[in-house]
């Protein structure tokens, strides 16, 4: 948590010869700025309950497997960019909303718009009704600018290699209760809409290897990036991974624990694993 000026987005890429693979987490920002805590009603670390803590460090090590890293740098609290762009809650605003902005979806209906009325058990984010001018400045400025990089990055990779991999990773709180038996990773693919059944199949079978569960769809079947990027008959693949939180972190904290480096290395050999099948993939897209 800086003061200083960031940009909404990082881009990694790889030093040597770079793969049609993206690794992109749109939810591991944790840059919140003063102004933002100070018009919220909840502490930083409530705010950052919904953050997908420490997702773009667990794929730093992606770049040297050939693939990018993409990573939002502002908070999901404060933006969400897996939602539509202007996927708004109208309770939220004292201004009326344009008609053209979605105010009926799910996801608003549950508080998670695109500007997010809650964060999970914390409640409210805002104490009092937002200025519509605060969503536009927004979303222009954090949700645009992310998905025109990473708009930018399948459209190189179509041109450089005639298809394209992304995977967008997330991470999902474990159950409190060891009865709900939540799986170690979720594999969203839009009900098999977003990316090829093989893609889906090698995922599950890699981190089976390791000793995980795996579930596919539910209780995550993958959100706007997902939906809107995954075009197999197009040669863009898109596969959502959800990884528990109690892999890796302690979820009162929010502090990384020993297993960190280990699902870190999980992770990067599962990259490796879709690099090497983008590479296939390029061959037969150049027959």
């Amino acid at each position: 948590m800086t003061d200083g000026v960031v940009p909404p987005f990082f881009i990694h890429v790889p030093s040597g010869g770079q793969a049609p693979v993206i690794v992109a987490s749109p939810h591991s920002g944790r840059h919140y700025m003063p102004e933002f805590l100070n018009m919220s009603r909840l502490d930083a670390l409530a705010l950052r309950r919904s953050e997908d803590c420490y997702v773009d460090r667990l794929f730093e090590g992606v770049t040297e497997q050939g693939a990018t890293l993409l990573h939002a740098t502002f908070p999901r609290a404060y933006c969400d960019a897996n939602r539509e762009a202007w996927e708004l809650d109208p309770t939220m605003f004292r201004d009326p909303l344009p008609h053209w902005c979605n105010t009926t979806s799910s996801k608003v209906r549950a508080g998670f718009g695109t500007i997010a009325r809650i964060v999970s058990r914390d409640g409210p984010i805002y104490p009092r009704p937002l200025p519509f001018s605060e969503a536009e400045t927004r979303i222009r400025t954090c949700w645009q600018p992310y998905h025109d990089a990473l708009s930018r990055l399948v459209q190189e990779n179509m041109e450089r290699h005639g298809c394209c991999i992304l995977l967008d990773a997330h991470s999902m709180p474990a159950p409190r209760r060891r009865q709900a038996n939540l799986p170690d990773f979720v594999l969203g693919n839009a009900w098999g809409t977003a990316c090829t059944p093989h893609l889906t199949a090698l995922v599950e079978r890699k981190l089976v290897a390791h000793g995980y569960t795996v579930a596919r769809n539910v209780p995550f079947a993958g959100g706007f990036v997902t939906r809107h990027y995954g075009r197999p008959r197009r040669g863009v693949q898109a596969l959502q991974l959800e990884i528990s939180r109690a892999l890796y972190m302690d979820q009162a904290s929010l502090q990384p624990h020993g297993g960190f480096e280990t699902l870190q290395a999980v992770l990067t050999d599962l990259v490796a694993s879709i690099v090497q099948y983008g590479g296939m993939l390029e061959q037969q897209a150049a027959e």
